[in-house]
């Protein structure tokens, strides 16, 4: 992308990709008052929906269980979570409208339970989850314009790792390093026969790591390119999915293992006959959109790359970025009775 021309400018989604960059880099600090309530005795429940779950609850669960943290993290939609046993968890919950209905009914069982550690995390002030929650965490990136969330999705996962810093005894990374390769990442200029490749693939496949990163980017394919889109985690990519794949979808490697490139290749390209792009810190035997080398941090770059690949096929789809045509920004919102 370009965040100079008014071929991307255009576009609230483009522009709230761009301040992503900057938002990283100034963060806030976490406040006292919620290591005040957050017991790095109990477990981690994280909940919330849609992308407000998918990353901040997935991509700390990953680095727990990379790091080897003896506090146990735990995530589930909310509706679901109202036949859990949380009582002697930390819930985090995540709603950037402060009122969606899932969460908010939860949210209302554990305050009628008294809940000790109930947390709100909301891009908004006087919200429904504010008022009934024991502690808010008010993110700084403000309203997004565009229906398909970006900059808010990455400041409420930095949020979570913050929390799970704290929990963990963990120092908190160099987000104005972050911040920077983030952009970096942004102006990559793809190649055309990739574009190409993804605009005309009739389904979109991703596959890498359970880090949320992976589910995310599906469901942008859905609201930005409106193409039909799965994640292939761990073993459903290479065990099983060949059957039903066609030679006009389109798998996206994301940082893919070195030892299973190969199996990729004769399952995919051999057997399929399917075109195979990978995202990568290094070069692959694929088509390869070639990414910083950022350990701390490399989920992160790898959603800045797909951002960059979904803006510059939903332009030569001639799509409106900013609008799909039956998503909202608020999936599911709690009206009072």
């Amino acid at each position: 992308m370009d965040h100079t021309s008014p071929r991307y400018t255009q576009y609230y989604i483009c522009t709230e990709m761009y301040e992503t960059a900057d938002l990283i880099r100034h963060l806030p600090a976490l406040k006292s008052s919620v290591t005040s309530i957050a017991d790095k005795r109990k477990p981690l429940f994280i909940t919330g929906e849609g992308s407000s779950r998918i990353i901040p609850a997935k991509n700390v669960m990953y680095r727990n269980m990379t790091k080897g943290s003896p506090v146990p993290i735990f995530t589930e939609g909310a509706t679901q979570a109202l036949e859990y046993n949380l009582a002697e968890m930390t819930v985090v919950g995540l709603s950037n409208s402060g009122r969606t209905r899932e969460l908010m009914r939860l949210v209302h069982k554990l305050k009628s339970q008294n809940h000790h550690a109930l947390i709100g995390i909301t891009a908004n002030e006087n919200t429904l989850l504010e008022e009934n929650v024991k502690e808010t965490i008010i993110l700084s990136c403000g309203e997004e314009q565009a229906v398909a969330a970006t900059k808010s999705v990455v400041e409420q996962s930095l949020v979570v790792e913050q929390i799970f810093n704290y929990l963990t005894d963990s120092p908190d990374k160099n987000y104005a390093a972050l911040a920077s390769a983030f952009k970096a990442v942004l102006d990559l200029s793809i190649d055309k026969t990739i574009i190409d490749k993804l605009a005309r693939a009739q389904m979109v496949y991703f596959s890498g790591r359970n880090d949320g990163f992976g589910e995310e980017l599906t469901l942008k394919t859905n609201e930005i390119v409106r193409k039909k889109s799965e994640f292939l985690e761990g073993t459903f990519g290479i065990h099983g999915i060949e059957e039903v794949m066609q030679k006009d979808e389109v798998v996206i490697l994301l940082d893919p293992f070195p030892e299973e490139q190969q199996k990729y290749y004769e399952v995919f390209v051999k057997s399929v006959g399917m075109d195979v792009i990978a995202i990568s810190r290094s070069k692959t035997i694929f088509e390869t959109i070639i990414i910083p080398d950022f350990p701390e941090f490399q989920g992160y770059l790898t959603l800045a790359a797909g951002w960059n690949l979904l803006v510059e096929v939903g332009l030569a789809l001639g799509i409106d970025l900013d609008k799909p045509v039956r998503a909202r920004k608020i999936g599911n919102e709690y009206v009072a009775n």
